[in-house]
């Protein structure tokens, strides 16, 4: 399991991690139910076909069917928005998504966000155009929003839910997606899905 956070220093001393009391335990299986305003759903893993689309009822989605080939999840950082479907398979591998509005998180905001991912095992972060919010972290079956780059759930949505064995069922898979294509993904397609969508469930 990875675990990822930042201490604070002053006067030399480093003061403890916001977000540590967040790390998975045995006795403590899913800490992110208890940071405020997490959303939870069960949702199906199973695969559509390229190029299907899926009528999420979610958005970002932050589970349900997905395309066969997963977004790569290694600390990618996407300055373009990227198919959803994609997106939703990196969850089921553990992955942590941060999806930001374009029209609300920019400059140092978007940099804070950046660090975070950037270079991250089992983790993306990318735009998402229409967001009712300004940033959405998403992992399999939990979803977070919030209104600031610097809000201190983020840390601790991604200490408790990035690779935490107890909330998504492809333990091991690997972020690493050879037939993705992280300089030109798939793009996102802000339309309405047709008739023809697939349900999520």
């Amino acid at each position: 399991m990875l675990v990822t956070g930042c201490s604070t220093a002053i006067a030399g001393k480093a003061l403890p991690d916001p977000a540590a009391d967040f790390v998975p335990s045995a006795a403590d299986r899913d800490p992110s139910k208890r940071i405020p305003g997490v959303v939870m759903e069960k949702a199906e893993g199973l695969h559509i076909l390229p190029g299907q689309r899926v009528a999420y009822d979610h958005l970002p989605p932050f589970g349900g069917k997905h395309d066969p080939v997963w977004a790569a999840c290694n600390g990618a950082v996407y300055t373009k928005a990227v198919r959803t479907e994609h997106m939703v398979h990196s969850l089921e591998h553990g992955a942590v998504w941060i999806a930001y509005n374009p029209d609300q998180v920019s400059g140092d905001a978007l940099d804070q966000l950046k660090v975070r991912v950037d270079g991250k095992p089992y983790m993306l972060l990318s735009p998402y155009p229409g967001l009712d919010k300004p940033i959405s972290l998403q992992s399999w079956e939990h979803q977070l929003k919030v209104d600031t780059a610097d809000d201190p759930r983020i840390g601790q949505f991604i200490v408790a839910l990035r690779t935490n064995p107890n909330t998504y069922f492809e333990v091991g898979a690997p972020c690493d997606s050879p037939q993705f294509d992280v300089d030109n993904p798939p793009p996102f397609d802000p339309s309405p899905p047709g008739t023809d969508a697939v349900p999520p469930k």
